[in-house]
């Protein structure tokens, strides 16, 4: 016992010392990070955190900055305008040592919007293959800004994030318009381009507003304050999605397509009865009004013998809202809301020589439900 006593009274100390260096660590926010793109020929902030009144130095194209972090231990250092180039390294010391690689000094671009701005490559990607198969280039890079939200006060960091170069990988999460934007200035200046990509689709401009800007709207100001409430935004939450999850249990339970012995996507299943309606379009403009809920889909098409059994694209363009889509019997895909394109894949050997059937189940939460027109509706093999 007096030896484990000895050692309890040792570790104390211990755990003290490591306790006081993680606190004096020098820390700096996650937009100024390796591949970071600063802004040519204007003065450029560099900021972080580290232990109050610690000094932090800082070696950047050989010049020495410093800063002694206040009480509060934040620092902040301001490096003269540059020209453009790189890459280039950065190293900030305190009682700790950071090193930063991979900068380059350009043009930064704030890409904020909803989800025109937000959409990014991938959803384009059938489109424009050729431009993404080339797209490697370390001068155009992108910072994606977390999708998170605080009503109650103002964060001073981001929970994730990173600096990516552009390839054919990484570009497909890059905004797409943000990075035509971006391949253009490259191409007519060769200047390195940052894109700092803080868009979040179907957001109101309120809500990117400070409280100050918002003073000037009254209403505005007071949805604001109201959204302080952790409580009340809990609440919120939790109504809305009760009563999505009560609606959908309902349309679930009342869809006469899921029950019985033989489904309606059943390739075997007789749907010699339905109506006929000409796609794509809105089902109110084909007779059916004022119907929200599910409504569903058959079509026979013939595969030649020599594309039987072969690996197969459906695209199915933009429906509204969602949509479960089966070839002869089988889901070969789904997506539960209208904006994002259908692409899915067919297994090899779904596809029979002769006659397939594809059901789409749709359903329609509100407004016209339908197929959106001028979007491709085709089986790719």
């Amino acid at each position: 016992m007096r030896n484990m006593r000895i050692f309890y009274r040792a570790l104390v100390p211990f755990f003290l010392l490591m306790l006081q260096s993680a606190v004096s660590q020098v820390r700096l926010p996650r937009l100024i990070s390796d591949g970071m793109v600063l802004q040519r020929d204007a003065a450029v902030r560099v900021w972080g955190w580290a232990s109050p009144r610690e000094k932090v130095t800082m070696r950047f194209l050989g010049r020495i900055d410093m800063a002694v972090a206040g009480a509060d231990g934040k620092w902040t250092m301001e490096l003269s305008p540059m020209k453009a180039g790189g890459p280039y390294t950065m190293q900030i010391d305190g009682r700790n040592h950071i090193v930063l690689n991979n900068i380059l000094i350009g043009d930064v671009w704030v890409c904020s919007g909803q989800s025109n701005m937000v959409l990014p490559m991938e959803r384009v990607r059938p489109r424009y293959e050729d431009v993404i198969a080339r797209s490697e280039n370390p001068s155009i890079r992108q910072f994606f800004v977390p999708q998170r939200y605080d009503f109650e006060f103002p964060q001073t960091d981001l929970q994730s994030g990173r600096w990516e170069s552009a390839n054919p990988w990484s570009v497909l999460h890059f905004t797409a318009a943000g990075y035509f934007f971006a391949r253009t200035l490259w191409e007519r200046y060769h200047v390195p381009i940052g894109l700092i990509n803080a868009s979040v689709g179907g957001t109101p401009i309120e809500s990117w507003m400070s409280r100050d800007a918002l003073r000037e709207f009254p209403a505005a100001l007071e949805t604001a304050e109201r959204f302080k409430d952790g409580a009340y935004v809990d609440s919120l939450r939790r109504e809305g999605e009760n009563a999505s999850n009560a609606w959908y249990s309902r349309v679930w339970q009342l869809d006469e397509g899921l029950k019985g012995e033989e489904p309606w996507y059943d390739a075997a299943y007789d749907a010699s009865r339905w109506s006929l309606m000409e796609l794509p379009s809105f089902w109110d403009d084909q007779g059916v009004r004022e119907t929200n809920g599910v409504v569903w889909f058959r079509k026979e098409f013939t595969v030649p013998a020599a594309l039987a059994g072969k690996p197969a694209k459906l695209l199915m363009g933009r429906i509204v809202d969602a949509d479960y889509d089966y070839i002869n019997g089988v889901l070969v895909g789904s997506v539960s809301y209208q904006y994002p394109p259908r692409r899915y894949d067919v297994a090899a050997g779904l596809l029979k020589p002769g006659k397939n059937i594809i059901v789409v189940r749709v359903i329609n939460v509100g407004g016209r439900g339908g197929f959106i027109k001028d979007k491709p509706y085709e089986l790719r093999i």
